[in-house]
């Protein structure tokens, strides 16, 4: 219904359409300057609430549980009172500018700080309900149930089978070489290179390409049948080829493993994970749905990150 007295304005389709990263309404004109040109809008941050974490720190089926973690490497306070829940079965990222915290919190998850003389861990992770810092475990069975592969391949200077064999024989998992061949090979070929190093396996793991040595490396590290995967840039050194092979694998391996990966490459986190965490400066700001963090960020450390503005 038109009111008395007033007439129709008629919207253009060109004023109509808000230009990317504007947020009026539909239907609704962009303000324009005197000259007729729609103004460049800064964007607000949706939420700015300090050192509080935005979206939801807990998922369903919770099977890492981290409070109020805090680390300390001497006088550096490296993250602070860090709450996060990793669920069974998910892939979870972590983003955040260089030196924001998150390696460190992923070194956390199987107390490989534990090396560093002047590191100080406080607050509760548990795997599984199992407080992971209590006097009663012992960090080597840890590491068992959580294995890390990190940035740049590491293979060991064995042959390949000697490289997957390595965990089963120090924890006792193979009952004799029959039982060791058949985790070595099945390792292998979860890994998506069985085909290829099948009549290799006496070769030095050192000899093979940068990303058959990652491949490598995550086949060593599911010998021992983990329950947690920790990756740090797994792929940061790989050619894109062979980050796509990884990228495949780590979404085969999800059905089975909890992963997290720590990785500089928003691309990547959008296309294998879940759930995105995003750090900076040591403090968790924002966590949610994959696509939420990518197209709807809550917090404006967020939006700043993944469009460029930081890191």
């Amino acid at each position: 219904m038109r009111m008395a007295g007033m007439t129709e304005t008629k919207i253009t389709d060109e004023e109509a359409i808000p230009e990317p990263g504007r947020t009026e309404p539909a239907g609704q004109p962009a303000p324009k300057k005197p000259n007729g040109v729609a103004p460049k809008e800064v964007v607000e941050p949706v939420a700015d609430l300090g050192r509080e974490t935005v979206g939801d720190v807990r998922c369903e089926n919770p099977f890492i549980v981290t409070e109020k973690v805090n680390v300390f490497y001497g006088d550096n306070h490296a993250i602070q009172d860090v709450t996060l829940e990793i669920g069974k079965s998910e892939v979870i990222a972590l983003i955040g500018p260089s030196g924001c915290g998150k390696s460190t919190y992923l070194r956390c998850l199987n107390r490989m700080n534990d090396s560093i003389e002047s590191a100080r861990v406080t607050g509760k992770i548990t795997l599984d309900g199992q407080d992971i810092y209590s006097s009663e475990l012992d960090p080597v069975a840890l590491r068992a149930r959580v294995g890390m592969v990190f940035q740049k391949p590491n293979p060991f200077p064995k042959s390949i089978y000697d490289n997957v064999a390595y965990g089963p024989r120090i924890h006792g998992l193979a009952a004799d070489r029959a039982e060791l061949d058949d985790i070595v090979h099945t390792s292998l070929d979860r890994a998506g290179l069985l085909k290829e190093v099948k009549d290799r396996m006496d070769e030095p793991g050192t000899g093979l390409s940068g990303g058959q040595q990652q491949r490598l490396c995550i086949a060593r590290t599911i010998a021992v049948n983990p329950e947690v995967i920790l990756m740090d840039e797994p792929c940061s050194a790989l050619d894109p080829i062979a980050t796509a092979r990884i990228e495949d694998l780590i979404d085969e391996l999800s059905q089975d493993y909890a992963i997290v990966i720590v990785t500089h490459s928003m691309q990547q986190a959008a296309r294998v994970s879940r759930r995105v965490a995003y750090f900076h400066l040591g403090h968790l700001v924002e966590v949610d749905e994959t696509n939420k963090i990518f197209t709807n960020p809550q917090h404006k450390l967020t939006e700043d990150y993944i469009t460029g503005r930081i890191g």
